[in-house]
């Protein structure tokens, strides 16, 4: 399994932010080709409180299914859609995933 996480700090306006984000670009990021699961958390703590105001989590099958997906035409329009919503930047942190035996 392989993930893709990106941290949002807090933006200019937290309301604008959360609206275009729950009905614009979380539909876009459902539409990635292969994409196995998608969580994320939008107000994480009060405004300066927390170093990150939101974060985005999906998983994918291995590291070449991200690749696919982020190059595909839906990864091109879910990259190019972060500026009109993400006013304080974004971070994105990808990485194979390791489990612990439970």
């Amino acid at each position: 399994m392989h993930k893709l996480i990106v941290l949002y700090p807090e933006p200019t306006d937290r309301t604008v932010f959360e609206a275009y984000y729950r009905e614009t670009h979380l539909p876009l990021c459902a539409k990635l080709p292969g994409v196995q699961g998608i969580s994320f958390s939008i107000g994480i703590g009060a405004p300066g409180a927390a170093p990150f105001f939101a974060v985005f989590e999906a998983t994918f099958a291995d590291e070449a299914a991200l690749g696919a997906a982020m190059s595909s035409p839906e990864g091109q329009a879910v990259e190019a859609d972060v500026p009109n919503y993400a006013t304080g930047g974004a971070t994105v942190v990808t990485f194979p995933v390791e489990r612990l035996p439970l």
